[in-house]
C-alpha cells in the first residue's frame, strides 16, 4: 500500500512527533445523545475502556447504541503528543489513534459484548487504516484500564483470530492518557445524520 506521507505508514519517533500544549481540550460536558456527562467523575462501579477502529465518528455510534454504557467520547489516545488537535493526529505526526472512551456499568453490559461489538464492527487486519481511510490514526486498537481488561482483551483477539481469514493487526494494550477531541467531534453523527461514516465489519461473527 503506498502512502505519500511517510507518518501515514509508521508511527513517528519521539523527536518526530508535534510538541502539543498544556492547555486541554475545550468541549461540552453534556452527551448529545445520553445526555450523560463526558467527563469524570463517573458512578461508582462503572468501568472505562477505549477502543480504536477506524473513524471515530461512526464508531462512538456503535458503543452509544449499547444498552448499559453509561458515555462515550472521542479523542486520541496511544500516541506521543500532548492535547493534540485534530489536524495534528491527521497528520500522522502525533502517534495518536482516533479512538472511542467507553464508560459502561458492568452490571449490565458485560466487556465481552463490548469487545464484540468491536471485533464485528470493523476490519481489524488492514493495518495503518480501515477502508479507504488510510494513516495511523485509523488502526485497530483495544486500549485497557486494567490488567484483568487487558488479559480479557487478549483472549479475544486469540478467539476472533480462529474465525478470520487474515492475520489480526490490532494493538491490545493498556491504556494511556485519554485527549479529548474537539467539541464538533463529539456524537458527529448523531449531530450530522447524513455526516461520513467509512465503518464496516468484515461479516465474520464473533465466536459465542
Amino acid at each position: 500500500m503506498f502512502f505519500s506521507n511517510p507518518f501515514k505508514a509508521s508511527l513517528p519517533t519521539a523527536d518526530q512527533a508535534v510538541p502539543g500544549r498544556q492547555e486541554l481540550m475545550p468541549i461540552k460536558n453534556e452527551h448529545a445523545v445520553l445526555k450523560t456527562p463526558l467527563k469524570e467523575p463517573y458512578p461508582d462501579g462503572y468501568q472505562k475502556i477505549v477502543f480504536g477502529l477506524g473513524c471515530f465518528w461512526g464508531a462512538e455510534r456503535k458503543f452509544w447504541q449499547l444498552d448499559g454504557v453509561f458515555t462515550t467520547a472521542v479523542g486520541y489516545s496511544a500516541g506521543i503528543t500532548a492535547n493534540p488537535n485534530y489536524e495534528e493526529v491527521c497528520s500522522g505526526r502525533t502517534g495518536h489513534n482516533e479512538v472511542v472512551l467507553v464508560v459502561f456499568d458492568p452490571q449490565k453490559i458485560t466487556l465481552e459484548t463490548l469487545l464484540k461489538t468491536f471485533w464485528e464492527s470493523h476490519n481489524p487486519t488492514q493495518g495503518m487504516q480501515q477502508g479507504n481511510d488510510r494513516g495511523t490514526q485509523y488502526r485497530s486498537g483495544i486500549y485497557c484500564t486494567s490488567d484483568k481488561q487487558l488479559a480479557q482483551a487478549k483472549k479475544s483477539l486469540e478467539k476472533y483470530q480462529t474465525v478470520i481469514g487474515e492475520p489480526i493487526t490490532t494493538e491490545v494494550k493498556r491504556a494511556t492518557t485519554f485527549y479529548f477531541a474537539e467539541d464538533y467531534h463529539q456524537q458527529y453523527l448523531h449531530k450530522n445524520p447524513n455526516g461520513y461514516c467509512g465503518l464496516g465489519g468484515t461479516g465474520v461473527c464473533y465466536p459465542s
